[in-house]
């Protein structure tokens, strides 16, 4: 079974650098326009399932790559983005700047990060992306032959974790995904293989 891990368009909020975790922004229009292009070059593609984050971001990308094909979207909790707690809403290049805050370790050095008050650590994140692998997405592969999950830079990254078995360190193995950027992923016989990580359907500008 091929599994495609897409992260969702792009968001005001991504454009002006802010965190967004739980809360629940919408795509601009560039982010429509990437996610409508990478629908139209998967549209000879066939997936059995999309499952998709509940935010609108990630629904909305779900819906505009499915393009009108009648393919079952399943919203699914367990790959909400990760909840940044007080720091939602506030400049991520100004948070990793600051010294007396835990955020400065997000990207270089995750194994040493630090959620502020209400947030949820990356360890609790690893744990939920592994649930919904193992419950949700394994199983699948009986039936499937291609899904595609729709969601969020970090929660994509945790899910990877599980599919790559590695030390908190290496979290961000890979980088950031772009928007609408798409990892491939097979699944055959309990094993995973990655295809590819940096995918793009899309003409960059």
């Amino acid at each position: 079974m091929e599994i495609y891990i897409v992260r969702h368009g792009e968001t005001i909020w991504n454009e002006k650098k802010l965190l967004q975790g739980r809360t629940d922004i919408e795509l601009n229009e560039n982010g429509r326009r990437l996610a409508r292009m990478t629908g139209e070059s998967l549209m000879n593609t066939h997936f059995d399932k999309i499952y998709s984050s509940p935010l609108k971001r990630a629904y909305e990308t779900a819906t505009l790559i499915a393009n009108g094909r009648d393919i079952p979207i399943i919203k699914n909790d367990l790959i909400r983005e990760l909840s940044f707690g007080d720091w939602e809403g506030q400049n991520m290049s100004e948070l990793l700047k600051d010294d007396t805050q835990k955020f400065k370790y997000f990207f270089k050095e995750p194994h040493l990060y630090r959620t502020t008050t209400n947030g949820e650590t990356l360890e609790e994140l690893c744990d939920r992306a592994a649930t919904f692998m193992k419950t949700v997405i394994e199983p699948e592969a009986k039936e499937c032959s291609r899904i595609m999950i729709v969601a969020h830079g970090a929660i994509n990254k945790a899910l990877m974790m599980h599919i790559k078995k590695h030390d908190m360190q290496y979290f961000w193995s890979g980088g950031l995904q772009k928007n609408c950027n798409v990892m491939i992923v097979d699944y055959t016989d309990f094993k995973y293989t990655i295809i590819d990580e940096t995918r793009i359907f899309y003409e960059e500008e």
